[in-house]
């Protein structure tokens, strides 16, 4: 492989004409100049001047060579040009959440890519687990997860809480053990875990989400109010989804004597230096949180 910096100090020379002027370009001595055309013509197998006294010119081969440098050495400064602008407002984040907290993050990062439009933000709803893996592997730029990562190649940091609601159909007061048993539950992944948190604070009945007659599942975190909203049972969601739902109107959300809150972990790649944008995209989610 060419050394490249014999290749600057050939096409230099070149350019400027003269050993001695190159030399003080270069901040080099008129000797090292020499040395390294000497070098490089060693290593090419040609002579690449023809020496007139204190003048020269290029051999055929040697003209052929500067062309070809020349680009190669315009190739070398564009990349490293390239590598070191780093906008933050270009270039593909990726982001990974449950679905509640999507669901209020996802159209604030459409409104920041509708104000900077070479952003994308590409966005999946995922599990915890799922989402650790993402980050591990480098599938995904930024997680966030309702507990702290125990994955080594994980770096998590808790941005923010979200409170558990009960969610029960509309003019509904504070409900009673037994009117939630009369309403069934409306279950979704996270069901028995979100119940098991709130409830078992608040009722002293309460031993599993199972002991609810089930009156739905919806693995979708936008409809999963929507039979609530419909008086066909109840259910536990964190805030945020139940702040997206469209018809709040048909459905009471009830804070309990005893509050509970999910902790959010906002999760990157440990070790991994991050480019700008999703350095910023970061900034924005713990503001926004």
């Amino acid at each position: 492989m060419i050394n490249t910096t014999w290749l600057n100090t050939f096409c230099t020379l070149v350019e400027v004409g003269h050993f001695t002027r190159t030399a003080e370009r270069l901040h080099m001595t008129q000797s090292g100049v020499s040395q390294q055309l000497r070098k490089l013509e060693e290593q090419l197998g040609t002579p690449l001047i023809v020496r007139q006294g204190k003048q020269f010119t290029l051999s055929e081969a040697g003209q052929r060579f500067y062309d070809e440098a020349r680009e190669v050495l315009l190739s070398l400064a564009h990349l490293e040009q390239s590598l070191a602008d780093d906008p933050e407002d270009e270039g593909v984040v990726r982001v990974c959440s449950p679905g509640s907290v999507g669901l209020k993050l996802y159209p604030q990062l459409l409104a920041l890519q509708q104000a900077h439009p070479k952003l994308v933000i590409e966005y999946r709803f995922a599990p915890n687990a799922e989402i650790e893996k993402a980050i591990a592997k480098g599938e995904a730029d930024i997680g966030l997860i309702s507990a702290r990562s125990s994955m080594a190649e994980v770096k998590s940091e808790s941005i923010a809480t979200e409170a558990l609601l009960l969610v029960t159909p509309a003019k509904l007061g504070k409900p009673t053990w037994q009117q939630l048993m009369d309403l069934g539950f409306i279950d979704h992944p996270d069901g028995a875990h979100h119940a098991g948190l709130l409830l078992g604070a608040n009722y002293a009945e309460f031993q599993h989400a199972s002991d609810f007659p089930r009156k739905g599942f919806s693995n979708q975190i936008g409809l999963i109010m929507q039979p609530v909203s419909l008086g066909l049972g109840f259910t536990v969601l964190p805030a945020y989804a139940v702040e997206a739902f469209g018809n709040s109107d048909k459905v009471s959300a009830h804070s309990l004597a005893k509050p509970v809150n999910e902790e959010l972990f906002l999760c990157l790649k440990r070790y991994r230096a991050l480019p700008k944008r999703i350095q910023m995209v970061t900034a924005k989610i713990k503001q926004w949180l």
